[in-house]
């Protein structure tokens, strides 16, 4: 009798231990609306991450890592220089788009820091880190289309293309990025936002004129805008509080073209 509940105690005791395990592990994402989140430091998020971002977050909220792996979405979301990214406006919008639907959501990371307009189209290069932006992404999208759709992308890129003559042909290279996207999901509906860069200075203000011209040249497309965000500091990259306002400037404008 004694060896008989001395194995039953063991048999709980498994039992326990097995379903504590199970509790304090997330279950895996299914059938998740997907958004690809691409620029440049400015999506990536460069705002300090204070206690109160820290914790941010939603059980049904999720971003892919660089490995491909699922996990909680969290501050930071993007690794394009782990030493500095932070607070961006990707998990703000994520916040914000899981009250349009019962999915859950999967955030895609991709943006990379300083990157130019060139080097996100198909092929190209950015020298400073030594990676293909577009072609980078394509993976990573790849990965994360066998846990669902991707409903719409979100992109913040221009500080490196906002002088005059980089400014020129800003526009008929956007087009040809978005066109690439869409005909890689075989959607040409595929909702666009874009978002005006900080408006610190004249350059940036000129930029925003230009990017605001997106919406009448490629369907679905809207901008969301920047005016009154700030920066932290540096003139060039939003404080944690602008970058989370933006992204959720971001998801207004996502949730208007879906319901288009």
């Amino acid at each position: 009798m004694k060896i008989v509940l001395q194995f039953c105690c063991l048999v709980l005791l498994f039992l326990a231990n097995d379903v504590t395990c199970q509790t304090n592990e997330p279950a895996m994402p299914k059938n998740m609306d997907l958004y690809l989140l691409i620029g440049q430091s400015n999506m990536a998020g460069r705002g300090n991450i204070e206690p109160a971002y820290a914790i941010q977050g939603n059980e049904r909220l999720w971003m892919l890592t660089k490995q491909g792996e699922w996990l909680p979405a969290k501050h930071p979301l993007h690794f394009d220089k782990p030493n500095m990214v932070g607070v961006g406006p990707s998990l703000a919008f994520g916040l914000d788009m899981l009250q349009n639907g019962d999915h859950p959501i999967g955030l895609i990371p991709c943006a990379v820091g300083g990157s130019a307009i060139s080097s996100w189209l198909a092929s190209g290069f950015d020298a400073a880190t030594n990676t293909h932006p577009f072609d980078d992404a394509v993976i990573q999208l790849k990965k994360a289309l066998t846990s669902g759709q991707l409903k719409g992308i979100i992109w913040h890129q221009g500080e490196a293309d906002s002088s005059p003559e980089k400014r020129k042909d800003y526009l008929a290279k956007l087009a040809i990025m978005i066109n690439a996207w869409r005909g890689l999901v075989n959607n040409p509906n595929l909702p666009f936002v874009a978002g005006e860069i900080g408006a610190f200075n004249d350059v940036h203000q000129a930029f925003n004129i230009e990017l605001n011209k997106l919406p009448s040249l490629v369907t679905r497309t809207a901008v969301a805008s920047s005016k009154g965000l700030i920066d932290k500091g540096d003139h060039l990259h939003f404080d944690a509080a602008s970058a989370t306002e933006l992204g959720k400037r971001f998801a207004i404008k996502m949730k208007q073209l879906q319901e288009q």
